[in-house]
């Protein structure tokens, strides 16, 4: 097109500087042959996104990072005039984001649609828009834009590790003593029966008593405090850090194209890794049927997902830990100050934080006497590029018998969560030897 747009100029400008310095009939003609094609141009740009429609759908508005995010993306021509060609700029805020196309020659009353596919690479949520589109003229003289705004929008849950097993403290095993506070939901504490309402589930039928007593009678369950597994994330402001330099990369054409999952790698950024364990020993304790809690924080408010165990449970949890950044103004310490009250006896709190300051000690310790048992997930903040360590701070936890799960920058963190189990239980077993020594 810039060669098109250079002969209509020249045309035009040898036309006119001809016809005014010579005055022949050729100058003339060329000079309103430019003219004309001006014109042309003109009018072909003012129709040329006359009639035109985007409509982009998606299979699933969520998604996780590694996921392949797949995109259908249909452009109509419902006017009888075709077009000679028409650029779609995909404008989401989706990092490496596809989707991009030039057609050519979309005829009247004709669709073209086609599939776009990105590779996700960073959590949150994402407008799935806006689209512009751009045409003009043959020769590039004149330009029209369109733009469509975002319907929809996707949220890209955070990375899921693979974690085979966690450590759990001792006396949390389902069997234990029952807390006299009434569920909605099943569990192996039943406490008693009453008499049938509309609406309850009628699994809950205790078909003895009901003919017994000539009417419809239902199970009542207890909760058990010792399936309750409560996730502490540190989200201050000052506390996480990252290393300086490190990029996300571009992802390969290759695996687009063969719909192939990669293994993503987290940055090197303590927030990230601090979610995507969150995200990961969520997912291990529901998947185990355990009960888990999320106490968060953004900004002046802090964040309570109550305890439960079903898949809805962690896409709750799922979801609010892919908006979660680095701006609270609650530190570790007061978000257990805050909850701490509300948590059965036994529950087992998992502090996810890079914290380097001693303050933790204090949280730590007001858990503990609670009868909590707190477990403390510490990433190394050596390792991400700062000059303050916090090695200290975990041998001072590991002295008050609290197991510290070290997280470092560049380790598979799947496998870091899973050998801590074997790490946490050899430990146990050295603070129990010197006792039994004593016993015997």
């Amino acid at each position: 097109m810039t060669s098109g747009r250079a002969f209509v100029l020249l045309t035009l400008g040898v036309g006119g500087i001809g016809a005014i310095v010579n005055g022949s009939l050729l100058y003339v003609r060329l000079f309103y042959f430019g003219l004309l094609l001006i014109a042309l141009a003109w009018l072909l740009t003012v129709f040329a996104l006359r009639g035109i429609t985007v409509e982009r759908r998606a299979r699933s508005l969520r998604a996780a990072v590694g996921d392949i995010f797949e995109e259908h993306f249909e452009i109509t021509n419902s006017s009888r005039i075709p077009k000679l060609w028409l650029e779609v700029f995909n404008e989401t805020a989706i990092p490496f984001a596809t989707g991009s196309r030039v057609l050519t020659l979309v005829n009247g009353k004709q669709k073209r649609s086609y599939t776009a596919r990105t590779w996700l690479t960073t959590r949150g949520g994402f407008l799935l828009g806006p689209t512009r589109v751009s045409s003009g003229d043959p020769f590039g003289i004149f330009r029209a834009s369109k733009t469509f705004p975002a319907r929809d929008s996707l949220v890209v849950l955070p990375m899921l590790a693979n974690v085979s097993e966690f450590y759990s403290p001792p006396g949390l095993l389902p069997g234990g003593q029952v807390i006299r506070r009434k569920s909605q939901d099943v569990t192996p504490h039943a406490s008693g029966v009453r008499e049938y309402v509309p609406g309850d589930p009628l699994k809950r039928i205790h078909w003895p008593t009901s003919v017994r007593r000539d009417k419809l009678m239902v199970k009542e369950f207890e909760q058990d405090p010792q399936s309750e597994v409560w996730l502490f994330l540190d989200t201050h402001r000052s506390v996480h850090i990252s290393k300086p330099g490190d990029a996300l990369e571009a992802p390969p054409s290759d695996d687009l194209f063969l719909l192939r999952r990669r293994k993503v790698k987290l940055p090197p950024s303590t927030l990230e890794y601090a979610v995507s364990a969150a995200a990961s020993l969520a997912h291990y304790f529901i998947a185990g049927r355990r009960s888990v809690g999320l106490v968060s924080a953004s900004g002046r408010s802090y964040k309570v997902i109550p305890a439960e165990r079903s898949e809805r449970q962690e896409a709750k949890i799922l979801e609010a830990l892919a908006f979660l950044n680095n701006e609270s103004f609650f530190t570790l310490p007061a978000l257990v100050t805050a909850q701490m009250g509300q948590l059965p006896q036994g529950s087992s709190a998992i502090l996810v934080t890079p914290m380097i300051y001693p303050e933790l000690l204090i949280a730590v310790d007001s858990l503990q006497r609670r009868s909590l048992r707190p477990t403390v997930v510490l990433l190394m903040t050596l390792s991400f590029g700062s000059r303050v360590g916090n090695e200290d701070l975990a041998r001072s936890l590991e002295e008050r018998t609290v197991p510290v799960c070290r997280v470092y920058c560049d380790e598979d963190l799947g496998v870091t969560l899973s050998s801590f189990y074997s790490k946490t239980n050899a430990q146990e077993h050295s603070w129990r030897k010197p006792v039994l020594s004593h016993l015997t």
